[in-house]
């Protein structure tokens, strides 16, 4: 196996089909801590779960884009991004916690886009303070 991701060729189809596979698992698992369905919101039209989904999709593979730079192998590349997965995740529940007024959730799925907007700014932004950490 460690011959074969020698090749250029068979690395980058070996990173991106792991990224692809755990982007998956991770919206598999924000859908199931989120109080509504992603997918049939989207399918809906609704602009403020798409914002804040497409967040977590970017900051995901912001967080895998900097496993894969600076991890040495699929499984090492694959720890780290579960780890910044985990830490993504836990800001989700942050942010909810910041916001004692309203319940992020309840707003995005009533399609306020400012909710939604600063989900998906929080997703990324907090990628690349992940990110950068994972390069250090």
């Amino acid at each position: 196996m460690d011959v074969l991701l020698q090749n250029e060729w068979i690395q980058t189809v070996a990173n991106y089909s792991v990224t692809i596979l755990m982007l998956v698992v991770f919206l598999a698992v924000f859908e199931t801590v989120t109080r509504y369905n992603n997918w049939e919101e989207i399918k809906r039209g609704n602009v403020a779960v798409a914002m804040a989904t497409g967040g977590k999709i970017v900051g995901t593979a912001n967080i895998f884009a900097a496993t894969i730079q600076h991890a040495d192998g699929l499984l090492v590349m694959l720890m780290w991004g579960i780890f910044g997965f985990a830490l993504l995740l836990f800001s989700y529940f942050i942010f909810e916690f910041l916001t004692p007024g309203f319940k992020v959730d309840e707003e995005i799925k009533n399609d306020n886009r400012a909710v939604g907007l600063l989900s998906l700014l929080l997703s990324v932004g907090l990628s690349f303070v992940i990110s950068a950490s994972i390069t250090a």
